[in-house]
């Protein structure tokens, strides 16, 4: 039940959108594009919960900034870039101050439907990156996505004709390309600080074995690991792929081969009583990971040692 110092309000169109901004109806009733600069918004007095079923990309600058995300506080002087997918949920705090530099961006997926951005969009992982790791821009890269804006703003005001759809989703398309390449610009100026977050990974990654936790938990996850050290699972892979060229799934399966190995060579337990004792559910999982890995099957692995 939420508290009465809580309010939630469920976005499931880009009208019910501007609607909760206290401005005009969009131009479009799948998606519409919004200056924070040409806005005034009051934001609610109390605790809120925005729950989207929209896409929406945001680039904010000012070092106001009505979002507050968690316990964290972030310098946007410099310009964030944001993404959320349809289903997340934003929390708005109330004693923060309003965004006024900046765009927002709010699509329904229908937008969509009959382009292929519909199906890549699926494969940006940042869209389930938590809002404490937005991307930060520099000067550059915020003129990059304001001139695409640009772009996409002209399109949107003016008269919808055949075309307009198509241009505004091949200048979505490019932006989405230019987030990309700007959070592997991040990740690799950041390896500095990222590397302890490695070397807490791989840590924590010896002691789920050392500790027996396998036999309690069963395989361990991206999840379990990314929960850990406070980050969304995709952008502790990201982060991982980055600074060691391996995502944190690759990493998991290599400590689990390696553990297989130690087990196959010196005990007398069966292929399937390792496998089960790992975690795995099925011997043939076991088997088809371990074949995979080693081009070998645990028994030729096992009877090498023999």
């Amino acid at each position: 039940m939420a508290q009465s110092n809580e309010i939630h309000i469920h976005i499931d169109s880009v009208a019910s959108y501007h609607e909760m901004m206290g401005i005009e109806k969009p131009m479009h009733p799948l998606f519409s594009i919004i200056d924070f600069s040409n806005i005034t918004y009051s934001h609610p007095k109390e605790t809120c919960y925005i729950h989207s079923n929209l896409y929406n990309i945001s680039v904010k600058s000012g070092a106001d900034c009505i979002l507050q995300y968690g316990p964290h506080h972030f310098d946007f002087t410099q310009g964030a870039m944001s993404f959320f997918k349809p289903g997340q949920t934003i929390k708005v705090d109330p004693n923060a101050a309003i965004v006024k530099d900046g765009f927002t961006i709010n699509f329904h997926p229908d937008f969509l439907r009959t382009f292929p951005l519909d199906k890549k969009i699926q494969r940006y992982d940042f869209f389930d990156y938590k809002v404490n790791e937005a991307l930060f821009l520099s000067d550059e890269e915020k003129a990059q996505c304001y001139t695409i804006a640009k772009g996409i703003e002209t399109e949107y005001k003016s008269k919808i004709d055949s075309y307009s759809q198509e241009a505004i989703v091949s200048f979505l398309d490019l932006l989405l390309v230019y987030g990309k390449r700007f959070y592997d610009r991040q990740f690799i100026t950041r390896k500095t600080h990222q590397r302890p977050i490695v070397v807490q990974f791989e840590e924590l990654l010896d002691a789920y074995f050392r500790e027996e936790l396998h036999l309690q938990k069963g395989l361990p996850n991206v999840k379990y690991f990314a929960e850990a050290v406070h980050m969304s699972p995709n952008y502790l892979s990201d982060l991982l792929r980055t600074s060691t060229g391996k995502s944190a799934q690759s990493h998991i399966q290599s400590k689990l081969i390696d553990v297989a190995k130690t087990m196959l060579s010196s005990t007398v337990l069966s292929v399937s009583e390792i496998a089960y004792q790992l975690g795995f559910e099925q011997a043939q999982s076991f088997n088809r990971l371990f074949k995979s890995k080693t081009n070998q099957t645990p028994l030729e692995f096992r009877a090498s040692f023999n």
